[in-house]
């Protein structure tokens, strides 16, 4: 079934993607054209293979925008950083339920910092893994592709995990961010906003184009295709 598209999608370019000669100017760079969080992905080469950045990185592009910080954590251990990168200026700190054998405690870890708590799917993980830690996540992202690289392609097949997750979110009667990230595009963040998530992870798409500003509001706009998906799969009222 395909769901009610959220009435403002949130953008969180990737720095990832960013050029990394020049953060500081990347960052204003997409602050500008209307990102609405910064997304960081911290790979260790233990978790994921491949290793980007620690959490000097994020306090030296803190005072360069107001915008919320969205850390996403690929690292084992978890729980010996969590402060630190908090300290550093994340605003949100995600985890994959995989990283260490109590993600319970790490959300709950997380929270005492006054940070808002994320829990992270990759492509194989099961849904039933969020089950027992929804009451404390404040985002659930979901992975399109296996994490450690930008750049991938899109995986269609996540597409009923976020499907099943929007109507968990729905049924949990809080408020919990649903973001996807992975081989986000203007025409997959359609599918991927049909299915039920309101926040864009997107790294290329806004990085390598030449007008960021035009292609945060060509995602932003994907959630026009997705209503008319809605609309077009709602039975029609009887007469």
């Amino acid at each position: 079934m395909t769901a009610q598209p959220p009435a403002r999608v949130v953008i969180a370019p990737s720095i990832l993607a960013a050029d990394s000669g020049r953060l500081r100017e990347e960052v204003a760079s997409v602050t500008e054209a209307g990102a609405d969080w910064l997304h960081f992905d911290i790979m260790d080469g233990h978790f994921v293979p491949n290793i980007s950045f620690g959490p000097q990185v994020l306090a030296a592009l803190r005072p360069h925008s107001a915008l919320p910080f969205d850390v996403h954590l690929m690292i084992t251990p978890t729980d010996p950083f969590v402060a630190a990168f908090a300290e550093a200026g994340a605003d949100h700190i995600l985890i994959h339920p995989e990283a260490g054998p109590h993600p319970h405690r790490t959300l709950q870890l997380i929270r005492s910092l006054g940070k808002k708590a994320g829990v992270v799917l990759n492509p194989g993980t099961p849904i039933e893994s969020i089950a027992w830690l929804l009451d404390l996540a404040d985002i659930i992202l979901v992975m399109s592709v296996n994490p450690g690289f930008g750049g991938q392609k899109f995986l269609s097949s996540q597409l009923p995990k976020i499907a099943v997750l929007r109507r968990m979110i729905d049924g949990a009667a809080r408020p919990v961010a649903l973001a996807v990230d992975g081989g986000i595009t203007p025409e997959t963040a359609t599918d991927v906003l049909a299915a039920g998530a309101d926040t864009l992870i997107a790294g290329t798409a806004v990085f390598a184009a030449p007008d960021r500003s035009a292609a945060i509001s060509a995602l932003r706009g994907a959630a026009t295709g997705a209503a008319l998906r809605s609309d077009a799969t709602d039975p029609s009222p009887e007469s």
